[in-house]
Order: structure tokens, then C-alpha cells, then sequence
């Protein structure tokens, strides 16, 4: 054995050392995952692969940059060449932007954020007059992403359709791709979509990308939906290097279109594929892993695994049921409050997990009245700040002229006199004609639709963008004295002041503004030719993968409360899962469900006690307000199934 894999354990080093056909690594929670595949890679460049011929896929830009450092430090920083570690949309949008314009998109096409999203598909659902009371826009969203996840087309949406509401939803999906296209505008399913849409029709530009890849690596494998499988089988078909990382155990995203089959199939995908279990867990305790194993034990269709812990507890798992919701809240807190207070532990060593989003609201009333520091995780993105929007639709108006989306949301913003009745009024007449905007303004003034005032108000502010965009294409090296000009020019320190009123609240504005030009000066400096365009698909990007550092937060000294969901690849030292109740998890939906659902709210449980390193406690009320009466509960099926009880059984009352 060398030095340099004397880390690794058995299964680890095996599975870091095959480095040629399909392989399969079954990483079950704390088994050293993200080390195998860093390794791997470094083994792999060790071997003679020159590092640019290899391509390792994430799910987050986080996780992506992680992996570059880590396998940066085992070559010990000789890399002259680096490997391509991207996420899935970053992988597309790098082929997008070489080929697109044989799909009849500009090759500057614009990434539309949530926002706009449901702008347009409020417009759509206006122009079919279909009343947001029969279909929301919100809706209409989630089931196109659902559509698309799984590559069904506008054109085959109707036989899709499984009720009314995505019967209506079929109609306006076609006018919704329609109107993003013409708009130059793609949505985050569209990148994936469209990349398999090119791959499927032009076999020379497939043959051109599979070119560039020598080896193929995959992370968080199990959370991989229909379009995301046929991107990565496409690009590795001719060599079939392919090296797949994750947990069949905690595929816990079907809700957004992952397909946990992906990974249970792997060999019949992948013809001889060689599969490696890591299964020595180094985060958990015995107690803790035998109640795991045990309840993930009753999924029927899952790779066979049982995880081993490399400690034992000193503590048992406790099982607590409490009188009702209230209850139950003001023991936890009263508890991590004296083990903070009288044992010295710190707050950060705690974590409160739940279901649902409603369940943490009586936990903060309880730990501010007891004066515990806490931090509700998941806040808002550094890029869903108002002030950031604003300015990065001036920015995507200067890129792209024609995103209507963009425009409508920073024409009268800081208010220059222009009426929203006077916008729709151009806007419709643009439709009607085919015509961009700005070319309209002239005609409707004629025509007698919007007065002169708001004439010269739009013809004013088209100048100030085209003064602008000129100066963006002369000088790009400029960029980020460029956007201080513009900043300045639309006066957008005045929205500041209007919007918020109190000093310190402007100053916290301006001082997100002042890194958001921070990271523009980052990113003209490591490009030679910084494009607008390119600017702006990064920062999408990173907008839509970057979730807040969850890392980050977990070290700050509060007591933490999240989502099981939000929980994934996090531990700590001492977990609560609340409200171990049947529609609480199992989820209500789950319940009224498939079998699927349930074993997904199954590897959902598994997942939350998986994250607890030393103590666990799991918790219900035995009664709870719901539809504003007093109700009895039944315990979770799961509080039976992890204490080694079958399922039949489980859905009694507790012994």
C-alpha cells in the first residue's frame, strides 16, 4: 500500500484505485465520501490522465470549488492543468454557449431567475385567460420543471397532463417556451434540455463533446433526474469511464424530479459495472446507526448496506412524547437551555430538525423568551437582495435588449415618471407588431396610448442604456467602474432612500451593492476578455446553486433549526427530531400516497437521524392544533419500524 492512500480505509482505497470502466461507490452517511472521490481524481492525474480530460459533476458551485482545492493539495499545488469540476447547469451552459445558435437561440442568450419566471408565466396565464384561482403562477412553474426533468416537450405536455390543472398547465407551457425563446431567455430546466436536445439531433457536436472527456465523475449520484442521466450516458456511450458517488438511502428529492432508480440501476444501465460499499460510518454512534439500519432496513428496493459505526454511545437514544405542541417546544428548549447554562456545552452543538415549515414558529417564541441564541436555516440569497436584482436587470437589459423581464422591472425603477398603465400599453402594442419595445414608443405616443410626458421618460432612459451598452462593448475591461457609472447615472441610491427609511438600513443596502461590485472586479480579474453576457450566466448560476453556506452557519454559536431537507450532509453532536408524528413524517401527501412516497419519507427520517454524531432524541405530541381544533395524533410508523417493529404493526399507539 503507498503512503498516500494509507488514509483511506478498505472499501475507500479500492475504490480510489479503479480507475477505468463503470464504477459504482455506495458512500452510505458519514463514510468519507467527498475524500473517495478527491483521491480518485488525484489518482487518476497521478496515472498520466492529463487533468483537463477529466470532468467531475456536483450538484452546488460550493461543493465544485471544494473539490478542486482538495485535489489541488494532494498533487501538492503541481497542477498546471486543471480538472473540469463543474455542476450539472454550468456544464451545460459552457456547451450552450458554443452551440445554442443551431436551436435558434442567440448565442447571448439570458438565464431567467425565479422572479421572472413567474412573471411570464403570470402574462401566459393572462393571455390564455386562464384566472390564477384555476392555476397560480407559482403552480404552472413546478409543473412545467416537472415536465421538463423528465424531457416531455410542450408538444407532448397534453398527453402528460394527469389532471384539469395540468391540462390548462399543457396549454400555456407552449406559449411559455415561446415567449422565453423570443425573449432570448432560457428558464435553469431549459440548460439541461436544450443541451440533451443538441447531443440528441447534431451527432457532430455530441462526437465533439464526448471528445473532450476521458473520465467521468458524478457526486450526489442518487439525486440525478431523467435529463441529467441522458446528459452524462450521452458523454461517456463511447468509453464508458464512468465513476458514480452516493446513497440510494438518502435519495430524498423525488419532489423536484430525482430519480433514485438512477442509482439502483446503475449495472443494467452500465454493463459490468464494478460496485464498492463503503459502509464504516465515522459519525454516529452504535446506538444511533443500529436504529438507522434498522428502519431503512423496510424499503424494499435499495442496495443492500449496513452501515458500522466506529464508536460507542455513551448516551442511549431517547424516544420522549410530550401532552401537546406547546409542550413539547418549551421542554426542548428548557433542556438545551440547562445543558448550555449548567454543563457548558455550546449552542452550536445543538440542532432541532423538522418536517415542515410551519413547525419552527413555536420553537423561536420559546427560545427567545429563554434568551438562546438560535439561527433559522436557509436564509435569503446574498442574490435575492432587492438592490441586486435591480441592478443585475440593468445589467441583463445592456446584455440583452430584447428580455422583456428585465426591463419591466427596472423601467420605472427609481420612479422617472413612467405609469404602469403607459408600459403595458407599449408593451402590448410591441407584441402585437412583433416589434422590440423601445421602436413602439413612438407609434403609441401617435397613436394617442401614452402621453408625451411618458414619451420622453422612455425615450430618455432607452439612450441612457444604449450610452451604456456602447460603453460595455468598447470597453469590457472596464467593467466594474462601469457599473459604478451606471449606478450612478439611473441614480439608484434614490430607490435606496425611498425603499428604506432608517440610515442604518440605506447603509446595508449600499454596503451589499459595494460587494456585489466586489464580485464583478473578482471576475473581470480572472478573465482575459470579460464578457457581460458570461457575467451575468455566472451570477445565475451561482443565484440558483449557491443555497446560503450551510457549513458556514452551522458553526456559528447558536442553536440550530432547519428542514430535514436543509439537513442533508450536516451533522452534529446533539439532535432533536420533533413532531415524530403519521402527516407530520410520514408527510400527510406521503401518507395519501404510493408505497414510493412513503419509502422516500422513510429514507427522509433515516437521513435526519443519520446527522446526529453523539445524542438523539425524537419527540411527538400526543396532541395538536390542526384546522383550528384540538386534535389527538398518532405516532410515526417510524418511531416502530427503527425499534425493530414491521410496518403493519406500526401504526399503533407507541408502547
Amino acid at each position: 500500500m503507498s503512503d498516500r492512500l494509507s488514509i483511506l480505509n478498505g472499501p475507500q482505497r479500492e475504490a480510489v484505485t479503479t480507475l477505468s470502466g463503470p464504477l459504482l461507490v455506495l458512500a452510505g452517511a458519514g463514510t468519507g465520501k467527498t475524500r473517495v472521490i478527491t483521491y480518485r481524481m488525484a489518482e487518476l492525474i497521478r496515472s498520466g490522465v492529463a487533468p483537463d480530460r477529466i470532468l467531475s459533476v456536483t450538484f452546488t458551485n460550493k461543493a465544485a470549488k471544494e473539490m478542486l482545492e482538495r485535489t489541488r493539495h494532494l498533487l501538492g499545488g503541481g497542477m498546471r492543468q486543471r480538472p473540469w469540476i463543474s455542476t450539472f447547469h454550468s456544464l451545460c451552459v459552457n456547451v450552450l454557449r458554443s452551440d445554442i445558435e443551431v436551436l435558434g437561440y442567440p448565442k447571448k442568450f439570458t438565464i431567467l431567475d425565479r422572479g421572472d419566471q413567474e412573471s411570464l408565466a403570470r402574462g401566459v396565464l393572462r393571455d390564455i385567460r386562464v384566472t390564477e384561482s384555476s392555476l397560480r403562477p407559482g403552480d404552472l412553474l413546478s409543473i412545467i420543471s416537472k415536465w421538463k426533468s423528465v424531457g416531455i416537450r410542450p408538444d407532448r405536455a397534453k398527453d402528460a397532463a394527469e389532471d384539469d390543472k395540468e391540462f390548462l398547465a399543457a396549454m400555456a407551457y407552449r406559449k411559455y417556451q415561446a415567449k422565453l425563446k423570443s425573449t432570448g431567455g432560457v428558464d435553469f430546466d431549459d440548460l439541461l434540455l436544450l443541451t440533451n436536445e443538441l447531443f440528441n439531433n447534431f451527432p457532430e457536436i455530441l462526437e465533439r463533446h464526448q471528445q473532450r472527456f476521458d473520465h467521468v465523475q458524478v457526486d450526489e449520484y442518487q439525486d440525478t433526474n431523467g435529463t441529467q442521466f441522458e446528459l452524462i450516458e450521452a458523454l461517456v456511450r463511447e468509453h464508458q469511464n464512468i465513476c458514480v458517488v452516493g446513497d440510494d438511502d438518502q435519495s430524498i428529492y423525488g419532489w423536484r424530479g430525482a430519480e433514485v432508480r438512477h442509482i439502483l440501476g446503475f449495472a443494467n444501465y452500465f454493463p459490468g459495472a464494478k460496485t464498492v460499499r463503503l459502509e464504516d460510518n465515522y459519525r454516529c454512534t452504535d446506538e444511533i446507526l443500529n436504529l438507522a439500519n434498522t428502519l431503512v432496513r423496510h424499503n424494499r428496493e435499495r442496495h443492500s448496506k449496513t452501515l458500522r459505526a466506529t464508536k460507542k454511545a455513551k448516551d442511549p437514544v431517547r424516544f420522549q412524547e410530550y401532552e401537546d405542541e406547546q409542550i413539547e417546544a418549551e421542554m426542548i428548549v428548557r433542556e438545551i437551555k440547562f445543558y448550555i447554562q449548567q454543563k457548558g456545552i455550546p449552542a452550536r452543538d445543538f440542532c432541532i430538525l423538522f418536517r415542515t415549515n410551519e413547525q419552527p414558529r413555536v420553537f423561536e417564541q420559546e427560545l427567545r423568551k429563554a434568551g438562546v441564541p438560535y439561527l433559522l436555516m436557509g436564509s435569503q440569497s446574498f442574490y435575492d437582495r432587492k438592490e441586486i436584482k435591480d441592478v443585475l436587470c440593468y445589467l441583463r437589459v445592456l446584455s440583452s435588449p430584447a428580455d422583456e423581464a428585465a426591463l419591466l422591472r427596472v423601467i420605472n425603477t427609481p420612479p422617472r415618471g413612467i405609469g404602469d398603465a403607459s408600459v403595458e400599453k407599449v408593451l402590448t402594442r410591441a407584441v402585437k407588431s412583433g416589434k422590440p419595445f423601445f421602436e413602439t414608443v413612438s407609434i403609441a405616443l401617435k397613436e394617442g396610448d401614452i402621453t408625451a410626458k411618458a414619451a420622453t421618460a422612455l425615450q430618455n432612459f432607452e439612450q441612457v442604456m444604449a450610452r451604456f451598452r456602447r460603453k460595455f462593448d468598447e470597453q469590457p475591461k472596464q467593467m466594474t467602474n462601469l457599473v459604478r457609472e451606471l449606478i450612478e447615472a439611473v441614480d439608484y441610491n434614490a430607490e435606496i432612500e425611498r425603499q428604506y427609511k432608517e440610515p442604518h438600513q440605506q447603509l446595508a443596502r449600499q454596503a451589499s451593492l459595494d460587494e456585489f461590485i466586489n464580485s464583478i472586479e473578482l471576475f473581470a480579474e480572472q478573465h482575459q476578455k470579460p464578457e457581460l453576457s458570461e457575467f451575468l450566466s455566472t451570477v445565475a448560476l451561482e443565484g440558483k446553486e449557491d443555497e446560503p453556506d450551510k457549513e458556514k452557519q452551522a458553526q456559528e454559536d447558536a442553536v440550530k433549526l432547519m428542514t430535514l431537507h436543509s439537513a442533508k450532509g450536516l451533522e452534529f453532536p446533539r439532535v432533536y427530531m420533533v413532531g415524530m408524528e403519521e402527516g407530520i413524517l410520514p408527510h400527510k401527501r406521503s401518507v395519501d400516497g404510493t408505497e414510493d412516497n412513503i419509502a422516500e419519507e422513510r429514507r427522509l427520517c433515516y437521513v435526519g437521524v443519520t446527522r446526529a454524531q453523539n445524542n438523539l432524541t425524537l419527540t411527538r405530541a400526543a396532541s395538536r392544533v390542526k384546522w383550528g381544533k384540538r386534535r389527538q395524533t398518532v405516532p410515526s410508523r417510524f418511531l416502530k419500524e427503527m425499534r425493530g417493529k414491521n410496518a403493519a404493526e406500526s401504526t399503533g399507539e407507541e408502547e
